[in-house]
């Protein structure tokens, strides 16, 4: 199958030069000039080092998604919303450490949320709105990621390993279409410790892009996941277009698109929109 290769720098950076370009082949195309462009490659080319651009090879067949299904904390949002949690609870550096073991793929992801959830017992549930008002923040080049490739036609799903008091306001502000997640038990305006059954967690998220595909008619084809933790993986893998996003090492190495200098809006360009279709 024809592929073309995608070269995407830093926002504001410039760093994709005439120069640059030759180094890999061709210029086809910019999607932005000095920011993204689509090149005909002639041979292998290392990435200069010190470059901060990332570059992938896509399929030019079905390139535009017709499904969006992304992972929530350090995805869509710049943080890990139970290690907030945790810091209000006054037991932040341990549950940032269980995150980040079970986000790398060292622990089971079910048990270390059961763990991490059960240190916020007796936690007043109004801090959740408290934090998504004054502690969460969003990834750049979301909004745009979500309103380009609804305006056409596309569906977006948020599925997270987190929780939906969360995903509900995000999703909302983003512009998602719908969001699954784990629901925290909460009794008399007090987290329990404890989190509803089933959990969602790896395994969760690989049959919501399937439920989601066979629900809208869709292929494995039309759709693009993008993530950042070893929960992500499956889904990753499975879908059209799999991104990891400034994921962790052991993610990066497993799937087909990596994002490390750009923000959301790189997965546009993976796609093949210019910026100045960007809603």
């Amino acid at each position: 199958m024809e592929s073309v290769l995608v070269l995407i720098a830093q926002p504001g950076s410039g760093a994709i030069t005439p120069d640059v370009v030759q180094k890999f082949g061709t210029l086809e195309r910019w999607l932005h000039p000095g920011e993204a462009c689509e090149v005909t490659p002639s041979g292998h080319a290392e990435i200069p080092k010190g470059l901060l651009i990332d570059i992938a090879i896509v399929p030019r067949h079905n390139r535009r998604k017709r499904l969006l299904i992304a992972d929530m904390d350090s995805t869509m949002i710049e943080q890990e919303c139970i290690d907030e949690l945790g810091e209000v609870a006054g037991c932040g550096e341990h549950i940032r450490a269980v995150t980040a073991k079970a986000m790398r793929g060292e622990i089971d992801f079910e048990g270390a949320l059961r763990e991490r959830v059960a240190l916020l017992k007796g936690l007043d549930a109004n801090v959740i709105a408290d934090l998504l008002k004054h502690r969460i923040s969003f990834m750049p080049g979301g909004k745009i990621l979500l309103a380009t490739m609804r305006k056409h036609g596309a569906y977006a799903a948020l599925v997270s390993g987190g929780f939906t008091a969360f995903t509900g306001p995000v999703a909302h502000s983003l512009g998602f279409d719908e969001h699954r997640a784990n629901t925290l038990e909460i009794v008399n305006g007090t987290l329990t410790g404890r989190v509803h059954d089933p959990i969602l967690g790896a395994q969760a998220k690989l049959e919501s892009l399937h439920d989601l595909i066979t629900k809208r008619g869709l292929t494995v084809e039309d759709s693009i996941a993008v993530g950042d933790g070893a929960n992500d993986l499956p889904m990753l893998k499975a879908a059209g277009l799999g991104v990891a996003l400034h994921a962790k090492p052991n993610v990066q190495q497993q799937v087909q698109c990596r994002i490390n200098h750009g923000d959301l809006t790189a997965l546009l360009y993976l796609q093949g929109y210019t910026s100045a279709e960007f809603a």
